[in-house]
């Protein structure tokens, strides 16, 4: 079974896919749109990688603020939750992302990619971030 992850933003969408296995996440690609509501080519690709890599679910960040209340973006988020669950047929899983670009973001810093090259990869790391952090609760289910 496989599961994509995926970071959505209002540019961007990051996408991620766990192994066969479900141990490890991996980053795929980042989906980019010149404009926040203009999403049909950005379903369009979600529902490609989701036939190429026959996943079974999908695990989306929710974009909570850090008081745990809702701001407008958790709004855009649940409706493109719905609608990729109408285009694909697949559960979506929503996954608290907070602190998900931040530690993205470290990552990379610690890694040594520079500044100006970093908002390149961060959406396609947070995605996988998340998708990483839904696995090992899975785990976790599965050991207690």
């Amino acid at each position: 079974m496989r599961i994509i992850g995926l970071d959505f933003g209002s540019r961007t969408v990051g996408v991620a896919v766990c192994d066969p296995l479900m141990i490890t996440a991996q980053g795929v690609e980042i989906i980019r749109r010149k404009e926040e509501n203009k999403l049909r080519q950005t379903y369009a690709r979600i529902e490609e990688l989701c036939a190429e890599y026959n996943a079974e679910r999908i695990v989306l960040g929710l974009p909570k603020n850090m008081n745990n209340t809702s701001g407008d973006r958790v709004d855009k988020t649940m409706d493109f939750k719905a609608a990729l669950e109408r285009r694909t047929g697949l559960e979506v899983v929503m996954w608290d992302e907070r602190l998900t670009t931040v530690a993205a973001d470290n990552a990379m810093m610690e890694a040594g990619i520079r500044r100006e090259n970093r908002k390149e990869y961060v959406d396609m790391i947070a995605a996988q971030l998340i998708l990483q952090g839904y696995l090992d609760s899975l785990a976790a289910e599965q050991k207690g």
